[in-house]
Order: structure tokens, then sequence, then C-alpha cells
């Protein structure tokens, strides 16, 4: 039991009781009345002897209940709070994930929401400040959201409202979960430096509680001190099957057809049946019943495993469309159920090629069907009009073979030789006989190329500028590198492919196809569609100051408005579904945002944190209410006195 403002309680007793008791002191004066007989007036004539001004204290009932009730109101002064939880600090702050794990069920009505009941729960039991005391502060709270950016949803503040709205105003989120930007912004705003101590932070230390179900994968990188923060772990339940990797794109041998590769994982500890839909614009194409095995652990490794499942769909659109692939058995995360890919129907790219005659380069281009190819020769290239060349242009993608390092107008282009001037590359002289010691496999540029067996006869010894993108490189020089310059883009081979064996490799063709489609991506033809939570996408290509709507999870009809450079930056989109941007004299574009977040999906609670060699364990008790105000009890006992005392009284009146 504390109390608030015990001195005032003190002052007033020193001040009231002293008058009550003299009230019961005092005899009262009487005036004489003739009467023709006392009979009736025996209570009347017990009292006869009060015309003295003091009397003996007799034994009164009353005198007991109204003293009793008095005590109460002074004990009611004095602030009395019931602490059913130790509150030594005077600052805390309030960690609260709303990352998509946050939205599993197995915690009704879900994991975010029981963490915000806990937070309240915590802000209705802090100790307020007495009106009768200017000593004692009440205790101030900062409540800061962390998903894949933290923020600060309220400043420190000890008003219960302001802290109240503020936690009923965390909206869910479907991104992944950084502790180190809120334990950031935690200390930043907690630091208040102090000039005449060396810059050293005038305020207490603040408490931080965090509320999370512990999914946090930047744990490795984060520097705590001992006994700085209290961990609540929410949630049940591992129980959950997600879909964690998707990917849709039409063949490269036949453009009607599109393939759907999918990656099902479940991190339960038992199989799962369960069928898997795919359909394109609401239309239901294919059902797959499939069978998810469980998790288990490593033989050899003795690390856990999660069930892992891959599948794929063949199915046949010459239309734009958005696909839709939905594992329906009903589990603890709904977010990582579903996933979408939006695909355009096949356009021609307009590629140019530059060249005094390949055969061998000009095969794999029109092996590419989705190519609209067309040639020139240098000479004519140099005389020709630059506006024929960029974005939206006649000649979306230009390929240089055997190139000469001449300066060329801003475009997309693939380059075969040396590297043109004006982008920032050093050219020292040729070299011979190399192979390719290293490349990235995983690249879009180089996905499914195998690089390992070519042999390069002559090469230009290339130093690319520090921003530039080394795709392969030889044993003394990068082979093949990407540079972006403004709204340029180049991708470099600097070596001729006819003084190499490349041509009788399978890859080449496919390089060639990966290269064309990613410098079409970048020229804004082959839009991105298939995002990530909160990824930023910029548009290009717009007339400046063209106002355009956006639609989707979180937005209604808004408005953007294209930069003068003719750029549009899409609003953050921070949940999963699909969205819609509408802009004058064009189709309507439509962007799918999943989760496909292995992370996130795995919703088992961690019991235990581990930060910096030292173990933070979840509180095993949870947060009930404290620091429970007793004054309205004793002001409700007041009143059910004074309701005995009247009854008291009015009792032996009829006596």
């Amino acid at each position: 039991m504390n109390w608030l403002s015990p001195l005032t309680a003190l002052y007033a007793a020193a001040a009231t009781v002293p008058l009550f008791l003299l009230l019961y002191f005092l005899k009262l004066k009487r005036q004489n009345r003739v009467v023709p007989s006392t009979l009736l007036w025996k209570r009347a004539v017990q009292d006869l002897q009060v015309n003295a001004p003091f009397q003996r204290l007799r034994h009164n009932i009353l005198l007991l209940i109204q003293f009793l009730m008095l005590l109460a109101v002074l004990a009611a002064l004095a602030g009395p709070v019931l602490s059913l939880h130790s509150m030594k600090t005077e600052r805390y702050v309030l960690l609260i994930d709303n990352s998509a794990s946050m939205n599993a069920t197995d915690v009704e009505p879900s994991r975010l929401e029981y963490a915000k009941e806990q937070a309240t729960v915590f802000v209705t039991s802090l100790a307020e400040g007495s009106f009768f005391s200017v000593k004692r502060q009440p205790p101030q709270v900062m409540i800061i959201t962390i998903n894949d950016n933290a923020k600060v949803v309220c400043n420190f503040t000890s008003d219960k409202e302001q802290l109240l709205n503020a936690i009923e105003q965390i909206r869910p989120n479907d991104g992944g979960t950084n502790l180190g930007q809120g334990l950031t912004l935690a200390r930043a705003y907690c630091q208040t430096p102090d000039p005449e101590a060396n810059n050293r932070s005038a305020e207490q230390a603040a408490k931080l509680f965090l509320f999370s179900d512990g999914g946090i994968r930047d744990m490795q990188n984060l520097k705590m001190a001992e006994n700085e923060m209290v961990y609540h772990a929410i949630g049940t339940s591992s129980d959950n099957v997600a879909i964690t990797s998707m990917k849709a794109r039409r063949s490269f041998e036949n453009a009607e057809q599109v393939n759907v590769f999918a990656m099902l994982t479940n991190y339960g500890d038992s199989a799962v049946t369960t069928d898997l839909e795919l359909s394109i614009n609401s239309d239901l194409k294919a059902v797959k019943a499939i069978t998810i095995p469980g998790r288990s652990v490593d033989s050899l490794t003795k690390k856990e495993k999660y069930g892992q499942i891959s599948i794929d769909f063949d199915i046949s659109s010459l239309e734009d469309g958005v696909i839709e692939l939905r594992q329906p058995k009903k589990d603890s995360l709904p977010a990582d159920d579903v996933a979408w890919a939006v695909i355009s129907a096949p356009r021609g790219i307009s590629v140019l090629l530059v060249t005094n005659g390949n055969r061998v380069l000009e095969s794999a281009l029109q092996a590419c069907r989705q190519i609209n190819l067309f040639k020139c020769t240098p000479q004519e290239f140099s005389k020709m009009d630059t506006e024929m060349i960029g974005l939206r242009k006649p000649y979306d993608v230009v390929v240089l073979d055997r190139h000469d390092g001449q300066k060329v107008a801003r475009g997309c282009y693939l380059v075969f030789g040396k590297a043109p001037e004006g982008i920032g590359i050093e050219t020292a002289g040729e070299d011979e006989n190399q192979i390719i010691i290293d490349y990235r496999a995983k690249h879009p540029v180089l996905n499914y190329v195998n690089m390992e067996n070519l042999f390069v006869g002559k090469y230009y010894n290339m130093t690319l500028p520090r921003d530039a993108e080394i795709l392969a490189e030889f044993d003394q020089s990068p082979a093949i590198g990407l540079v972006q310059r403004g709204d340029s883009t180049f991708i470099l081979a600097g070596f001729d492919i006819m003084e190499s064996n490349w041509p009788f490799e399978p890859g080449f063709v496919m390089f060639v196809y990966n290269s064309i489609a990613y410098l079409a991506e970048n020229a804004g033809l082959v839009e991105k569609t298939e995002l990530n939570v909160a990824e930023p996408v910029i548009l290009q290509g717009f007339q400046p100051d063209t106002e355009g709507l956006f639609s989707g999870p979180g937005y209604k009809n808004e408005k953007i408005i294209v930069t003068e450079s003719g750029k549009l930056h899409l609003p953050i989109m921070e949940r999963i579904g699909l969205y819609r941007l509408e802009m004058p004299d064009s189709e309507p574009r439509v962007f799918a945002v999943n989760l496909l977040n292995r992370e996130e999906s795995d919703i088992r609670p961690q019991e235990q944190l581990t930060v910096t060699g030292q173990d933070i364990k979840a509180s095993e008790i949870e947060i009930k209410r404290f620091n429970l105000p007793i004054w309205p009890y004793i002001i409700a006992a007041v009143l059910l006195l004074a309701c005995v005392e009247w009854f008291v009284y009015n009792s032996k009146v009829r006596i």
C-alpha cells in the first residue's frame, strides 16, 4: 500500500478531529418552558442536566459511526494506492510489435489485439499524481510500434487518455520485425543531454517493455544493457501453413503458356493435407491436393527443419490478368495463405541490333519470341536521331555488337565489346585467354545461365565505377558488368562473343533473353508488379503534374501527383493485397503485394531472446491491474456508513 499525499491527510486530521470531538463534549443550552406534565418527556428530562457548557463523553453509536466516516474521508485524502507490482522506474517505453506474425489468431482475437490489451492494462495501472501533492509526479510513458520500420505513436507523457488513444490507433502491418530501429528511437528520446553533466543524459533511464512473439530478425546485431528490457511473449501455437514463394511468368518457348511455381512450408509438427487453388481474374483454373510434411530434426546437423513442398502449374492465357494462388485450409495466419501475381498479355519488345554482321547474335535474338528485331550498321546508328532510342521510343533496347567505344544517347543497351564513353568505365587495353572464375548466378541477368565453361580469347581490361555491379569476372578484370547512369542502363560484356566459345553454350541464348527482359523492365516496358510489403515503387514516363488515383488496402481513391521530372512515387503499401493505379489516358495498373516471408510465417512464439550474449527470458507474469487507487472504494464505504447512521438515528427517535 502506497500513499500519494499522506501529509495532506495529516493536516486535515489535525484540523478536523479536534473540532469533531469538541462537538460531543459541548452541552446544549436549553430554554425553560412550563408544561402540565413531564410524563411524555422522559427523554427530555434525561437531558435536563446539559445546561452546563461541557459534559462527560458517553458511549454513543452515532459518535462511532461519524468518527469512522471522518477517518475514511481523511484516508481518501491521503491518496491510497494498492501496489500489486513494483514500480520503481518513473519512465517507460512500450515497444509493441505489429508485424505480420502478430496478426496470428491463436490468441483471440489476435496477437496484436492481445498485446494492445496488455499495454492498456499497463497504462491504466500507472500511479497518478495527487491533486494535493506537488512533489510526486506520475510516471511517463512512450509508445513505439515496430515492424520493418519503427514509429513513435506517442511521446513521453503521463496523460493516460492520450496514451490509451494512441494504443487504440495502432493498426496491423504485414511487414517484418526489426527491433533495432525501435531501440534507437527509444534511446534517442530518452537521452536528453545535460550541458552541466558533460552532455550525459539529464533524465532517468527508461524501462523497456516489449510486447512481441519474438520473431525478430535483427537480434544478432543488437546491444542491450542488463535488465534494460522486459519481454512479454505473445502467442501459444506454431501451427501454420504458408505460401513462402511464388513466381508466374510466360513460357520462353510459348508466350501463350503461363508457368506458375510455388513453395509451401508447414511450420507445425504434424503433416497437413490441403488443396491448392489457382485462379485467373477470379476464374478457378486448377486445384491440386497436396500433403506437406511436419517439422522434423535433421539427423546429421540436429537442427530443426520445416516441411516443404514445391508445386507448379501450366495454364494458357493471352490476356492481362491477376493470378491468385490460395491454400483454403484455415490456420492461425491467413495472410500467408494467398499470393498473387500480375501477368500482362504478350507484348513485343522493339530491339535494335547494331552490327556489321553477326549471325550468332542475330539468331539468339530471334529465338526470343517476344522480341521485334530491327538491324542497322554502326554507321547508320551514328546518324540516327536520338529521339528514336529510350523510354517509350520506337526502339526499346539497343544491342551493340563489337562496339568501338563511341558515346551513345541515353537508353537501355546490351553491349558486346568496348564500353561506350561517358559512363565512367576505364579501358586499359586488351588481354587474352581467360576463363570465368566467378559469377552471380542468382542475378536476374544470369538466371539459369551456366558460365563455368566460358573461355574468352580476347577481352577488354575494364575498371568499373564504384556504383556498378560486377555480374561475372575474369582473373584480372570484370567480364560482365551492370552500370546505371540516370535513366540509362548498360549491360556490358567486355569481349567479342566470336572470340569465345560462348555461342556454343546453351546459356548464351538465355543470357540474351534475360538481358533484354531486364533492360525492358528498367525502361518501364515490363513493370515490376509483384512487390514486397513496404517496398518503394517509383514509376516514370508520365506527363509532369498529372494527377492519378490509387486504391488498395488502406487506400481509397488516394490522389497522387506526378513530379516535374515525370516520376510517380506510389504510397507505401503496408498490407498484402491488390493495389490499383489509375492515370489519365492509360489503362489501369494492378500491383500485387505478397507476404512470402519465411520469418514472419514462422509464428512459433519465442520464450527467450538472445542479445549480445545475454538471454532475455519471457516474463512468466501476465500484466494485470496494479497501482489500484483505493479512494473510490473508501468513498463508497463513507456513503454506506452515512446510510447506517441515518438508520440508527431514526431507530432511536422512534423509541
